[in-house]
């Protein structure tokens, strides 16, 4: 008499069949999702790389404009990390206001600020105020004449940021102005390698943000 065929062994070659294409399809999802994250890392590298490339187009624009007006001595650019600093010399001696030559040479490059919120998106604009360490003798009340009030460097870096924005912001819409955003760190980020007394460091940085 033969034996009847075990139907336990056709079970366990059943599931062993199974857990083989499961396991197949678990590997490849595996690979799907890490291909996925290349191509994503790829794309992320790829638009990090074609921004640089904008915020570079832009400063450099912007700084045959100061040199063709003979203001190049108010700003320095740095196009690798994408910003310009604004030197104390746009400003009055410890004020707020804006002198006129740096007024005329931001009112010409208000296009070239319009256009990179235009064309980056959600790109922003961090403007950004230093100062030294040398403390402010006595307040400062006379608005009419410093362009703010203060009683200490952080309120007088953060007056000059916000002079600093209206000279880029000039006439643009609003919505695109909000992306135009200002701080205040008084003298608590001197310059490196540079002492925290000097005048170095009376500055605001204009930073292009994607």
């Amino acid at each position: 008499m033969k034996d009847k065929p075990n139907e336990w062994v056709s079970i366990a070659d059943l599931m062993a069949g199974t857990l083989a294409v499961v396991m197949l399809l678990l590997v490849v999802s595996i690979l799907q999702n890490q291909f996925a994250a290349i191509k994503h890392k790829e794309e992320a590298q790829k638009g990090a790389a074609a921004q640089k490339k904008r915020v570079e187009a832009i400063l450099a624009d912007i700084r045959r404009s100061f040199d063709a007006q003979g203001a190049a001595g108010l700003v320095a650019f740095d196009l690798q990390v994408g910003k310009v600093t604004l030197k104390d010399n746009v400003f009055a001696r410890g004020s707020a206001c804006v002198t006129p030559q740096a007024k005329a040479a931001f009112a010409s490059v208000e296009p070239e600020i319009t256009r990179y919120l235009t064309e980056a998106g959600e790109g922003q604009i961090y403007v950004e105020g230093y100062t030294d360490s040398l403390p402010v003798e006595s307040p400062v009340t006379d608005f009419a004449r410093f362009c703010t009030v203060y009683d200490d460097n952080y309120t007088l870096s953060a007056a000059r940021a916000r002079e600093a924005r209206r000279l880029l912001i000039g006439g643009m819409n609003a919505d695109v102005a909000k992306r135009v955003i200002v701080a205040g760190f008084g003298d608590s980020h001197p310059l490196a390698g540079v002492d925290p007394e000097d005048a170095k460091n009376r500055r605001v940085e204009v930073k292009f943000m994607q």
